[in-house]
């Protein structure tokens, strides 16, 4: 049977409901903080459950939480959250992307992983079957020794670059998912490299269907959206409302278009939440309401202007779309 997998219990698929398919909701990434970057630092529960309270008034029902070990998350606070909310949050096991492991491992992280100074060290010196158990175990048993479970496992890429270290945990991430059976979702800087990424998934068996590709609307570009699409894989776009890397129209009318070209059952929506100045409780920014409250009716009355179903579209992504992608049948 399958199941999709939440931080605090296994769900029937048909219970997930509306659904955010990448956010932050907790986390103190040992990177940002060395370099002093506080509006990268979700550092009050508080707050970021105010936001979490706006999702839900506007009919959210789940939340992929994608914060993987290397970026500071709390674990213990975020499954707080879904209790305290009533709030389903999805975790995530696995690595992000090279230049956050130049940040130092954690005391906590040490006594999990082994006494190494950073997460590039972690993962340099580790043998790639350790680190595959370690994200079996971050499935299967619980993320950074709770009992709290990931229900997805993340690799991650830089800007046009692949580098040794981000393929061998590529290759980590597709071993732990045939171990697990746990859907995988791509980091990809600014949209970049998931071509190259496939080619790698491919290499190491990976059905395509059960991967999402993450920031895709960091590079609209429909030619390399069908090449991606065309493996079965999932689109995440995840900057809504983030217009410092271009016009909501340029969002929804790249939406529009593949919707016109047969792909809407391939698309996942999210607004990756990642700042203190993009929640509405902690620096007065759009918040994790944005998209429900403003963007749903603005993409609705544009599907309905380009002649297709709005609602409709919007159900197939926030609703039946994820409940595809999330569920699977674990191994044991």
């Amino acid at each position: 049977m399958k199941i999709v997998r939440t931080l605090l219990k296994d769900i029937d698929p048909a219970d997930l409901g509306l659904t955010y398919a990448h956010e932050h909701i907790v986390c103190r990434p040992m990177y940002w903080q060395e370099k002093g970057e506080t509006d990268l630092l979700l550092d009050d529960k508080g707050k970021s459950k105010l936001d979490i309270l706006d999702f839900k008034e506007l009919g959210g029902k789940t939340i992929v939480d994608a914060t993987a070990i290397d970026y500071g998350r709390d674990v213990e606070a975020v499954a707080e959250l879904a209790m305290e909310t009533g709030i389903h949050i999805i975790g995530t096991a696995g690595f992000n992307k090279e230049f956050l492991w130049r940040a130092r491992l954690t005391d906590k992280l040490k006594e999990l992983v082994g006494s190494f100074s950073t997460y590039g060290e972690w993962i340099e010196k580790s043998s790639v079957d350790s680190l595959v158990r370690h994200v079996v175990r971050e499935v299967e048993v619980g993320l950074e020794g709770t009992p709290y479970k990931a229900g997805q496992i993340k690799f991650g890429t830089g800007y046009n670059t692949l580098s040794p270290l981000e393929e061998k945990t590529i290759r980590v991430a597709a071993m732990a998912h045939h171990e697990t059976n746990a859907p995988i979702h791509c980091h990809t800087e600014a949209g970049t490299m998931a071509l190259e990424q496939i080619a790698i998934l491919k290499e190491e068996n990976v059905d395509l269907e059960r991967v999402s590709f993450g920031h895709m609307d960091r590079n609209v570009d429909l030619y390399y959206y069908e090449k991606i699409l065309a493996t079965g894989a999932y689109l995440c776009f995840d900057g809504i409302g983030k217009i410092k890397y271009g016009p909501e129209s340029m969002r929804i009318q790249a939406i529009l278009q593949l919707c016109k070209r047969g792909y809407a059952h391939r698309i996942l929506i999210s607004g990756d939440m990642a700042r203190k100045s993009y929640y509405k409780h902690y620096g007065y920014g759009l918040g994790l309401e944005f998209i429900l409250k403003k963007w749903r009716p603005r993409f609705i009355e544009e599907a309905e202007a380009a002649g297709l179903d709005g609602q409709g579209l919007i159900e197939q992504f926030f609703v039946t779309n994820p409940r595809q992608f999330f569920a699977y049948q674990p191994r044991r």
